[in-house]
């Protein structure tokens, strides 16, 4: 992790470089992360001992787990934003990585279509001094079905499903935020996120189950980030992201989704899994994961390598794969 910290974020505040001592503005640097769960944990090690570091947390159990991290626990709630107000005033900078809530927490058709979560939050930022950054933790979902195009930043959204819709909601909470008190909001649109140190993070089991997969002439192409990657990411928006800009946050993979699940199950020496058109498909899967594979894009990262900065650790799937074959 040093070799990173050395050559990539020099950028970050540090008592302990070369340069010596930096000014004082920098070490105040204070970062307040919101939904502080595998991806965050994941920005620790990054931001540990060059900044003061806050989560948010609902749950009063995790706030020990919290300071052993080296983090300072804020108890609050984003369903419940009266618990909010401590918020204010504390972070020069922002990582919103927390959800939507999931379906059936709000009423109503237009409520069902909103992110009462990054509502809540903005308006809690705003009570006192503004943090100068805000990045918040946005889906791919949000372009819909592209027919397998390229899709860079500038694409519409056409979200197709609730889920999506809450991020697009989301995401125009963050810009608003942005525009109406001058500071700098980045949103970062993720695809699938692996990472065999993650629950769930690898097709392993899956592949065991061996549940079916699409023929290739029913299939989409989709995108991946890894875990660690996407930590990185993060870490870049929050000191390199223009204001008000969007970025794609993928490797450099090219893959229709069986083929992805053919590459892992040849690595892992497992079975490939099986074939079925996409009607046969609709019987046998549930509707959230069948949605999964009713959307084809390949995702322009460009913005987030000239931009941003990024050198990936896994450029591609298979580079990710082979590391979680190796520890499993």
């Amino acid at each position: 992790m040093e070799d990173f910290l050395t050559e990539e974020w020099s950028i970050l505040p540090s008592n302990q470089n070369s340069l010596g001592a930096l000014p004082a503005r920098f070490r105040r640097e204070r970062v307040l992360i919101v939904g502080c769960g595998d991806v965050g944990q994941r920005t620790l090690p990054l931001l540990r001992g060059r900044v003061r570091v806050m989560a948010l947390t609902s749950s009063p159990a995790k706030q020990d787990a919290l300071r052993d991290a080296g983090v300072t626990p804020l108890l609050g709630n984003l369903d419940q934003p009266r618990t909010l107000g401590r918020l204010s005033g504390l972070a020069t900078r922002v990582l919103h990585l927390a959800p939507p809530p999931g379906e059936g927490m709000v009423h109503g058709a237009l409520a069902a279509n909103q992110d009462r979560r990054t509502r809540s939050l903005a308006r809690a930022l705003q009570r006192r001094t503004l943090p100068s950054v805000l990045v918040y933790a946005s889906t791919s979902g949000v372009y819909g079905d592209c027919g397998g195009d390229f899709v860079s930043e500038t694409r519409a959204t056409k979200a197709v499903t609730a889920r999506a819709s809450k991020r697009i909601d989301a995401e125009n909470t963050v810009r608003q935020f942005g525009r109406a008190t001058l500071r700098r909001a980045s949103i970062l649109r993720i695809p699938g996120i692996y990472a065999p140190d993650r629950p769930d993070g690898t097709p392993r089991a899956r592949l065991l189950q061996g549940m079916p997969v699409l023929d290739a002439a029913d299939d989409v192409f989709t995108n991946h980030i890894h875990a660690d990657d996407l930590a990185r990411a993060c870490i870049a928006a929050l000191w390199r992201g223009k204001p008000q800009r969007v970025f794609n946050i993928n490797d450099d993979t090219d893959l229709r989704m069986g083929d992805y699940f053919d590459l892992a199950a040849d690595l892992y020496g497992l079975p490939r899994p099986p074939r079925v058109p996409r009607a046969m498909a609709a019987q046998q899967m549930s509707a959230l994961r069948l949605s999964f594979m009713s959307e084809s894009r390949r995702l322009d990262n460009h913005r987030m390598k000239q931009e941003l900065r990024l050198r990936l650790r896994y450029p591609t799937v298979r580079e990710g794969l082979v590391s979680a074959s190796r520890s499993a």
